[in-house]
């Protein structure tokens, strides 16, 4: 039997090393179904419930692997579909190649069903590389390139295969003129600066007596490297979101997150400092960085399109953290100044007492800090945890303090709602052996969910630790964005658009084969977490949070929070009435916290 284009396909990611392809059938990758059927599901075929959450799953799985994620989907619908998950992964620079169909050739032109113009279409999220294949020849070329594109530039990249292309007896290119022979992998690079910038970096950093340290997920491969430049430079370190898990929470320097999900360590040391060292961060709110002028600066990335942006760095390193790092230390001098080092862990050990007495506060029914807050000590050190856009990545971003090989990610800069169930599975399928946590909120559960809670249920008994944990903050409210109108606008919830029907979530998990557990009493969370934690299968925990508990971010002033109370008190309704009551008790028991701290 003669090999089809869609065998060469299948076989050349086989050859690339891609195991799992997440993907949506349709029939414009008919070829490509039955080219699956005939390599008996090699590399997997991982069906979802939509398109949009196999692009997250294969973000997910590129984002724990280290691997490219590989994404496909039919023609027009099922490609756009694709768009919002390959944009997430664009914004956080993740390697993924989208796979889709196109109409047949013939068709091309005629205003035929399903004909969307591919090319046009992903121009932008794809800019660096996509490609239609219209002869067989075409194709070992586009392939390979689109992979090494998207590994070499962290970036998505798209093949484009009209259906009766995939269909196509496969001939390889000729050694003959216009015609383009291709081969596999790619070697590791990575780029040092020259020495004279590496010296000019030293200088302003050696002038500095209260240095700041902002890293990213670009410093999660020298976490060493940043330990002893902070050690040599007596900085504190504060991580940007995605760059969570590029260094653990329990060193007494670490100040932890930085900007609206931030922590008030981190907000304080910007302000105060007169030198910032940035590595591996793209980190985009330069109101939390130091006022202009006020602090000299150095920027180590690996992009270098990406150096230079948020803030009037002086020296602009393009290279790798570790190598650089390496490369740098030995010019930096060992401060001899403690205080500023001192002055960071105080805050730090404050800090975390005001999360504790925070989540100890009271609410109807329950406090959501107490949530992830209970989670923090239960957390097995190998665990991968996910957070969806919404107040929960607040949570996330606050409470949770990871440390050993704790992984963790949400869409940073997209900062899509939907991605935290998804991306929980394709951590999964990167690394069955280890738990995987998604902190969700209802809103993004009721978006998307639910519905792949399924694809757990269908996949959940291949992973050698079944455990993956859903858990829902079910609070009936779309809770970030009401406190942004707060806050923001001074306006009040606007029920129409922000209120959620009560979901039975966890009697949805039980009904496709998982375990659920709807959670109300405060006494009973802790036994929910480490119900869950024992599970021998995925398990969805539904939370029963109170809305009125605030994000209130690191910057906030009393004014600023006793505006936001004012705006739900304007409310008339009896929801309203009753989020006004909860949030009065809240005020009341986080103000006290809130005076304890040093103002801005």
């Amino acid at each position: 039997m003669s090999t089809k284009v869609s065998d060469h396909v299948l076989e050349r990611l086989r050859e690339w090393g891609v195991e799992y392809v997440f993907a949506y059938p349709g029939d414009g990758i008919n070829g490509l179904l039955a080219a699956w059927g005939r390599a008996d599901d090699d590399p997997r075929f991982i069906q979802s419930r939509h398109e949009e959450m196999s692009a997250f799953e294969a973000v997910g799985y590129a984002k724990f692997s280290g691997r490219v994620g590989v994404c496909a989907a039919t023609s027009g619908p099922g490609a756009i579909h694709l768009l919002n998950g390959l944009y997430d992964a664009k914004l956080d620079h993740v390697p993924v190649v989208a796979i889709v169909g196109q109409t047949s050739r013939t068709a091309m032109g005629g205003s035929y069903q399903q004909e969307v113009d591919l090319l046009s279409l992903y121009k932008d999220v794809a800019a660096d590389y996509c490609e239609m294949v219209t002869v067989p020849e075409q194709l070992p070329n586009v392939l390979d390139r689109a992979l090494r594109t998207a590994l070499a530039r962290r970036t998505v990249t798209a093949v484009i295969i009209p259906a009766d292309v995939q269909e196509l007896d496969y001939t390889p290119p000729e050694h003959a003129f216009k015609m383009v022979p291709s081969s596999l992998g790619m070697s590791r690079s990575a780029p040092v600066p020259a020495d004279d910038d590496l010296r000019r970096a030293a200088d302003v950093l050696n002038s500095g007596r209260k240095t700041a340290i902002l890293i990213g997920q670009g410093a999660r491969g020298a976490r060493q490297e940043v330990l002893e430049t902070a050690d040599r430079l007596g900085a504190g370190i504060a991580k940007a979101l995605l760059g969570k898990d590029a260094l653990a929470d329990d060193l007494p320097h670490v100040t932890g997150s930085i900007g609206l999900l931030g922590t008030r360590p981190s907000y304080e040391m910007m302000r105060d400092c007169d030198t910032l060292l940035v590595i591996g961060s793209s980190f985009p709110y330069s109101q939390f960085l130091p006022e202009f002028g006020q602090a000299r600066a150095v920027q180590i990335d690996i992009d270098p399109h990406m150096v230079g942006l948020r803030y009037p760095f002086e020296v602009n390193l393009v290279g790798d953290a570790a190598l650089t790092l390496r490369r740098l230390l030995p010019m930096l001098e060992q401060t001899e100044d403690t205080d500023w080092r001192k002055g960071i862990e105080e805050h730090v050990a404050h800090w975390w007492e005001v999360m504790e007495r925070r989540a100890a506060v009271d609410a109807d029914p329950l406090n959501p800090e107490h949530v992830t807050h209970a989670l923090d000590a239960l957390l097995p050190d190998d665990a991968i945890v996910t957070a969806d856009s919404g107040s929960a990545a607040n949570w996330y971003a606050r409470h949770l303090r990871f440390r050993g090989a704790m992984r963790g990610s949400l869409s940073g800069t997209l900062a899509t709602m939907g991605a935290g169930v998804p991306y929980a599975i394709g951590a999964k399928f990167a690394h069955g052996d280890r738990p995987a946590i998604a902190l969700v909120g209802d809103g993004a559960m009721q978006m998307n969910g639910m519905a792949e809670l399924i694809t757990a249920a269908k996949y959940w008994q291949e992973w050698e630790d079944p455990r993956l944990i859903v858990a829902v903050f079910n609070n009936q409210d779309l809770n970030q964005v009401t406190w942004e109108m707060r806050a923001m606008q001074g306006a009040p919830q606007f029920l129409p658009s922000q209120s959620l029907p009560d979901v039975a979530y966890a009697d949805f998990a039980r009904s496709v084969g998982l375990l659920g557990l709807r959670v109300e009493r405060p006494d009973d969370v802790t036994s929910a977490w480490e119900t869950a934690l024992a599970a021998d299968r995925p398990c969805v925990l539904d939370f029963v949070t109170d809305p009125a508990v605030p994000p209130i971010p690191p910057h906030a002033t009393l004014d600023q929070i006793e505006a936001a109370a004012a705006a739900v008190v304007k409310g008339d309704s009896d929801r309203a009435a009753v989020v006004r009551q909860g949030f009065k008790a809240k005020v009341q028991e986080f103000l006290p916290h809130r005076r304890g701290e040093k103002e801005s």
